[in-house]
């Protein structure tokens, strides 16, 4: 058993708003510049919905991720037979269409304009070219279009919907959405790393924060192609890649990400997991029906006293294995196990889970009465609004099952808390409902209090980096620290 640590999140659906405050703190702090217009570390996409860059999950044309090729794990974009081919050229990257062309606006034409009958406007100017344009796409383009043809129907994870279940999807009154936002997932398998021929990207042994190196990146763009999530990005200023970095300057003085302290709905959780780094590669080859529970199995428990013998041994700080034991992703993703990670079968095993969204039912009228009355709990989660296999094509590589159980839980949490506070619902039948939901009044006290009282200590519980002992490793602490705050010591630049 091989313990390490990495900082991990969980991201509840439930609660999102769709306000993109997170995306606009990313922006402000980290690519605000030239080169970056068009990057967006942090984004929100509505789903159904293409997303971005357009149809990001479309892995048939961007080839990103890994594949079980022989019983051997391969990166789909590259390879010993393609590096030399796609060095200078990967077919399989997003291009600007994919993304959008970034723009300002030309507004001395607005403040300047002289009197006149018209009124004066701001038009758009490439930020690329300087040359003015039509806008036609944006990084949130399909904000809100849940029943467009164009972006709705275009969604790749509707794959595997029954024709009636598209049309519903689109039907006046049925017609649902929810938020989807994004980050870099900071994968334990991360494709970006295994497919840079320079080994400029690189996971940090502390943490497991998935970084560039600047210095090192020769722009060959092998990590664009390779991330199936599309959140690495190359700047055409300087000539280098950029990811989101986890604001990992802020975790190291006990702060939270920018995107999580500035979340509105309060959705973000972060913590600090223990996993077995010696079932990665075991785990990613599996079947695409056992990984998720195979992911969930590398999780370790940190109140095991071997788990903790072995962290020890493995050099991680006590602090950190405090951390870890008031971690609350690993309340959501291994106690409860309502959160669940994106896209597993892209094998990257991703860090970053998910809580599925509730829905509204899809009820019936008779006699001008609204009729909800079933004979399961649960008829709502089967018949709800978004279909079952959408949300499991998104977070259970297809597999309704593990979906339907984190649904159920949720459900139940809400019956009982109604039971608790308005009284229209007996004791007796929220009890039952968490029993069939598999869990307890216990739990679902838990549940409520971490979703909906949950102060900042709650929500982040940051570890002690403890860079001083990584930095020991390189150089003198004290000459590290004359030479921090300065920035790159050589800006990074094109070339070698």
């Amino acid at each position: 058993m091989d313990v390490r640590s990495q900082v991990s999140m969980v991201f509840h659906l439930d609660k999102c708003i769709g306000c993109h405050t997170c995306s606009i703190a990313c922006k402000n702090i980290w690519t605000d510049r030239k080169g970056a217009e068009y990057m967006w570390w942090n984004n929100v996409e509505t789903k159904p919905g293409t997303g971005y860059p357009t149809r990001w999950e479309d892995q048939e044309k961007y080839k990103g991720g890994w594949q079980n090729y022989k019983g051997k794990l391969t990166l789909k974009s590259t390879g010993k037979g393609k590096i030399v081919f796609n060095i200078f050229h990967n077919p399989n990257m997003p291009s600007m269409d994919d993304y959008y062309e970034p723009w300002t606006y030309d507004y001395q034409n607005l403040f300047n304009a002289p009197e006149g009958s018209d009124q004066p406007t701001a038009r758009p100017i490439s930020m690329v070219t300087g040359e003015h344009i039509n806008v036609e796409s944006g990084p949130n383009w399909d904000d809100d279009l849940s029943g467009s043809p164009v972006y709705a129907e275009k969604d790749p994870n509707l794959e595997g919907l029954s024709e009636v279940e598209r049309n519903q999807l689109s039907a006046i009154e049925r017609l649902v959405f929810f938020y989807f936002p994004r980050i870099c997932n900071h994968c334990l398998n991360p494709g970006c790393v295994a497919a840079c021929p320079s080994g400029a990207l690189y996971k940090r042994g502390e943490d497991g924060i998935v970084l560039i190196d600047q210095n090192r990146c020769r722009a060959w763009r092998a990590c664009v192609a390779a991330c199936p999530y599309k959140k690495t990005f190359y700047n055409w200023q300087t000539g280098k890649s950029e990811k989101c970095i986890l604001c990992f300057p802020r975790l190291e003085t006990g702060q939270a990400p920018a995107c999580f302290h500035s979340c509105v709905g309060r959705i973000r959780y972060l913590g600090v997991l223990l996993y077995d780094a010696d079932k990665i590669a075991e785990t990613a080859n599996l079947p695409d029906d056992q990984l998720v529970d195979a992911h969930r199995d590398m999780i370790l428990d940190p109140h095991d006293p071997n788990v903790i013998s072995q962290a020890k041994e493995n050099g991680i700080d006590d602090q950190v294995i405090d951390s870890a034991q008031k971690s609350p992703v690993y309340k959501f993703v291994k106690e409860w196990k309502i959160a669940l990670p994106p896209h597993i079968e892209y094998r990257t095993l991703p860090m970053l889970f998910y809580v599925p969204p509730m829905s509204p039912v899809m009820a019936s009228s008779h006699d001008d009465m609204v009729d909800h009355t079933s004979d399961d709990f649960f008829h709502d989660i089967e018949d709800s609004r978004i279909p079952l296999q959408f949300l499991a094509n998104l977070f259970s590589a297809g597999k309704t099952g593990k979906v339907r159980y984190a649904l159920r839980k949720q459900k139940a949490v809400r019956w009982y808390r109604r039971a608790v506070t308005v009284g229209d619902i007996t004791m007796e039948t929220a009890e039952k409902m968490l029993a069939e939901a598999d869990t307890t009044v216990e739990e679902a006290e838990q549940i409520y209090r971490l979703t909906s009282l949950c102060t900042f200590k709650d929500r982040f519980v940051i570890p002690p980096m403890h860079r001083e002992q990584a930095i020991e490793m390189m150089k003198d602490p004290h000459e590290h620290k004359a030479e921090t705050g300065f920035g790159f010591v050589k800006s990074p630049q094109r070339g070698l």
